[in-house]
């Protein structure tokens, strides 16, 4: 399992309805999308990174093992708006005003990774996924999903399994060893996710497989409490940067 999801099954907030999270998660998304980058981003981020840390009681070691992914994709789009190529001063020169739309971008991009992430770090897919047929999604879509889901987790043990057997046989040694085995990984990992499909095939066959994937979800209600405290939260980010946006201006 990967650490999200561990973290994601272990969350305190694992119980409540995914309705409940996503408001105040992917409301703070599109609050960082929408709102000024400063001081309005730079609140979404504050406000998430708070919930997170805070009642969410995600660990900062997980967190930022899981942030620094997206966070470096941040800093790679913002880096091309410091430079311009062509001009009367060079081929390649700083642009004007670049450093401020950098910061701009980075602002808002990295605060709605960290919204993102809420939602993420307190909802398994396994609960979140079923529930997308009642929201209107094609069953077999869901299910698809599904299958993929729990796939991707057989598929990630198999490739440990091959990497710590092969490092057992002096299989990484040398750099021509290590090609060796990283090609014999990948045609091991390949077969055995077509045998694996295969028999995921079968069992699905015998047990009379009619098109739906049924599974057991817990139990939930959408928590109106919860819900609007989600909702005076991000009213409350929107009331506090215009408040603070008319002195900058």
């Amino acid at each position: 399992m990967l650490p999200i999801d561990a973290a994601a099954h272990s969350s305190r907030w694992r119980r409540r309805h995914p309705v409940d999270k996503a408001v105040l998660g992917l409301g703070l998304t599109v609050l960082a999308i929408s709102l000024p980058p400063w001081p309005g981003a730079a609140l979404v981020l504050v406000t998430a990174l708070t919930v997170l840390l805070g009642p969410a009681a995600v660990p900062a070691r997980r967190l930022w093992r899981a942030y620094r992914v997206p966070l470096g994709f941040c800093v790679t789009g913002a880096l091309p708006l410091l430079l311009q190529v062509g001009g009367p001063d060079g081929f390649v020169t700083l642009a004007q005003g670049g450093p401020v739309r950098a910061g701009e971008l980075l602002l808002r991009t990295s605060a709605a990774s960290l919204g993102v992430l809420l939602f993420a770090f307190t909802t398994p897919l396994s609960d979140l996924l079923p529930r997308l047929v009642n929201a209107g999604v094609p069953a077999p879509v869901v299910d698809v999903a599904l299958v993929t889901y729990r796939m991707s987790f057989l598929l990630l043990d198999s490739v440990r399994r091959i990497r710590e057997a092969q490092a057992a046989r002096l299989g990484h040694t040398t750099r021509a060893a290590a090609w060796r085995s990283l090609a014999g990984l990948a045609a091991t990992a390949f077969v055995r996710a077509f045998d694996r499909a295969t028999r995921l095939q079968a069992g699905l066959a015998g047990r009379g497989y009619d098109g739906t994937l049924r599974v057991l979800v817990p139990e939930a209600r959408i928590s109106a409490r919860f819900t609007l405290a989600g909702v005076a939260l991000l009213a409350a980010v929107v009331a506090l940067t215009f408040v603070l946006e008319r002195p900058l201006r």
